[in-house]
């Protein structure tokens, strides 16, 4: 069965799309059956692991039952995935049937036993897809910047995880806060590191050891259709992801 694992923040350019295209291909790598689902209308997963925007079926027509989740998968040489477009933006006005929080984990269960790992990308905004995320995973795993601004939104994050434990998924879990873009010998990395430690244990959980540092090969890779991991190996981004990758495994292995 599936591992399942959420990418989230609501605020947006944090790096979840980069952390959710590094673990799909860093896993990929590993031996494992990985599904990438990208429930962010924006369309960025697909587009980073090398697909064409506007070919194939999408999250929407899963959500909307119009096609199978079977049907909709897209097959890249990092792994499987779904991929979505704008139309997702409408699901807060268009999703108001009874029980629209477990539409998303409905739809996985039909094809969770064909993977290892399935990483679900979400837009930056806690809405009715982020909640259908939350309410599917086994874990949630917190990308942020280094900055203040970044911290201001966890508060709000831990509200809806600890509302989505009590009335939805009492088994979620969050695997940890991950700092982007860090240098380590900037003050203010350094301040917001024991900032967001602080806020890691509120939630019960740590912020990882491994940090992502920054380089222009992040940004780049998406243009090639790739991950930093296959893009720039040996970058120093790369290698810290590589490092997320093996903790990931380590979660799954203890789950079982």
């Amino acid at each position: 069965m599936a591992y399942i694992i959420t990418i989230t923040n609501q605020k947006g350019g944090v790096g979840k799309t980069t952390t959710a295209a590094a673990l799909i291909a860093g896993l990929h790598q590993h031996g494992a059956r990985v599904l990438g689902i990208d429930l962010d209308p924006q369309g960025n997963l697909g587009f980073s692991l090398g697909l064409e925007i506007g070919v194939g079926f999408t999250m929407y027509d899963v959500l909307t039952r119009a096609h199978s989740i079977s049907d909709s998968i897209s097959s890249t040489m990092y792994g499987d995935v779904i991929t979505s477009d704008i139309l997702l933006s409408a699901a807060e006005v268009e999703f108001t049937a009874p029980r629209r929080e477990f539409m998303l984990s409905e739809q996985i269960q039909q094809i969770e036993d064909q993977y290892d790992f399935i990483i679900i990308d979400t837009p930056p905004a806690l809405n009715i897809l982020t909640i259908n995320a939350y309410v599917a995973s086994a874990g949630l795993i917190i990308p942020m910047e280094p900055e203040i601004l970044s911290l201001v939104g966890l508060s709000q994050l831990r509200d809806t995880y600890e509302t989505i434990r009590t009335s939805y998924n009492p088994n979620l879990r969050v695997l940890g806060i991950l700092l982007n873009q860090f240098n380590n010998r900037l003050r203010l990395h350094r301040d917001v590191l024991d900032m967001a430690t602080e806020v890691a244990q509120q939630m019960e959980t740590q912020v990882f050891s491994t940090k992502i540092r920054r380089s222009v090969d992040v940004a780049t890779a998406p243009a090639h259709g790739q991950s930093v991991l296959t893009y720039r190996p040996k970058s120093k981004p790369a290698i810290d992801f590589g490092e997320i990758v093996n903790e990931i495994e380590k979660h799954k292995s203890m789950q079982h």
